[in-house]
């Protein structure tokens, strides 16, 4: 073949794998997401908590109006949801994007639920601070003593709808990391997740003030939620100093995943946050898969036990106990299922007496077993006695005499 034909062939093979690589769907080698248009992004296994990707996902930064997650949470479980919200001075001169309140208005609590959700209204998340704690400033001590709760690093809320603030402990913001893990709570661990859940996925929603003198109409502005199958939640936000952010959470094929971003582009570039968080998505679904991490038939421990009862002759030999992780209901087999990806591996370590002493009783917890996975502790199990080893005493002495002594 000439030169050419072989040169046009090779073009041909490229090009085709190419297209293969680019096409719809196409599944790409395993390796983890590159050029994301956030500042910080954070992927997250809404089950265990652990974070399975992540680009500066604890550099601090303002979050804008993904704030509201937290907003929604603590009224959902510390507000009246049927009382009345009263416009504040302060509430009516909330700035764009606005419900447009007067002061004096009223509302239903449960109502501006919706509207601070759905439309990311201002003004609402200010009347639901001070109906819920009494002033803006108690409601934000509610809102940093939760991520404390929660397990939050390096987070500080100011204001309840996300818009840029400072006190004297700082400016309001938080971290990719941490902003997953108030999502997660949010759509899983909270005793209002139900709620919440209810909430965020509502396409539209309309409701009057108390008066019935006007009505007003939301619909949800996450489009993720027609985006991607098995979408659960998820909250938008954009300031000047955020610039466009996001956190939205997804359920599939059993795993429940998290994505969050941060100063995810700048306008005229609404769409990045989209297009990052389906990439964050996808590689979670492709890469990762719930594998059960205890070895088939979990390998037991032999442990010997000082002035245990043993069978064969006299002074012979000592005696041992069987011991195993307890990870599991009686008679069945211990499981620690977790989202891992297919080149990473657990490891475990064991902490147990190098002896025991009789008596030893069966089920007797003698020690533990650590899981770890990437160095991060996954789950720790008591290792238990398997059976019961009595003490030596003196009939036990005397029954054994007399058991060599027998054929004599």
């Amino acid at each position: 073949m000439k030169s050419g034909k072989w040169l046009r062939l090779l073009a041909a093979v490229l090009t085709a794998a190419l297209l293969l690589a680019l096409a719809p769907g196409a599944v790409m080698a395993e390796g983890e997401p590159e050029n994301l248009y956030a500042q910080a992004a954070c992927l997250m296994d809404a089950d265990s908590g652990r974070i399975l990707y992540g680009k500066d996902a604890q550099k601090a930064l303002p979050m804008a109006s993904t704030t509201k997650i937290m907003t929604c949470i603590l009224v959902l479980e510390h507000g009246e949801l049927t009382s009345v919200a009263a416009a504040s001075r302060n509430a009516a001169a909330q700035p764009e994007v606005h419900l447009g309140v007067t002061q004096g208005e009223g509302f239903l609590i449960q109502d501006l639920l919706y509207s601070l959700m759905l439309e990311s209204h201002n003004d609402s998340a200010v009347m639901l601070a001070e109906a819920t704690a009494g002033s803006v400033e108690a409601f934000a001590d509610m809102m940093n003593q939760k991520a404390i709760e929660i397990g939050c690093e390096d987070t500080h809320f100011v204001t309840p709808n996300g818009l840029d603030g400072s006190d004297e402990e700082g400016d309001h913001h938080t971290t990719a990391a941490d902003l997953a893990r108030i999502m997660k709570y949010c759509i899983q661990d909270s005793p209002k997740s139900a709620q919440f859940l209810e909430i965020t996925q509502t396409p539209s929603y309309t409701f009057w003030n108390t008066r019935k003198t006007r009505v007003f109409e939301c619909t949800n502005h996450n489009a993720f939620l027609n985006m991607m199958e098995g979408a659960l939640s998820g909250k938008t936000g954009f300031t000047s100093k955020a610039g466009y952010c996001y956190v939205g959470a997804l359920q599939k094929d059993g795993k429940t995943l998290i994505v969050s971003l941060l100063a995810c582009g700048w306008p005229n570039h609404k769409d990045y946050k989209w297009a990052d968080t389906t990439k964050l998505m996808n590689y979670g679904l492709t890469n990762y898969s719930y594998r059960d991490v205890f070895p088939e038939g979990e390998s037991q421990t032999e442990i010997p036990v000082a002035d245990g009862q043993y069978d064969g002759a006299l002074g012979g030999s000592s005696q041992t106990v069987s011991c195993a992780v307890d990870g599991g209901q009686e008679g069945e087999e211990p499981r620690l299922e977790v989202l891992m990806r297919s080149d990473e591996a657990v490891t475990t370590k064991l902490s147990v007496p190098e002896k025991l002493t009789a008596p030893v009783k069966k089920g007797e917890i003698v020690g533990t077993k650590t899981y770890y996975l990437n160095g991060e502790e996954l789950a720790v199990y008591d290792v238990s006695a398997l059976e019961t080893v009595e003490k030596i005493d003196f009939s036990w002495c005397l029954r054994r005499i007399f058991e060599e002594m027998a054929p004599f």
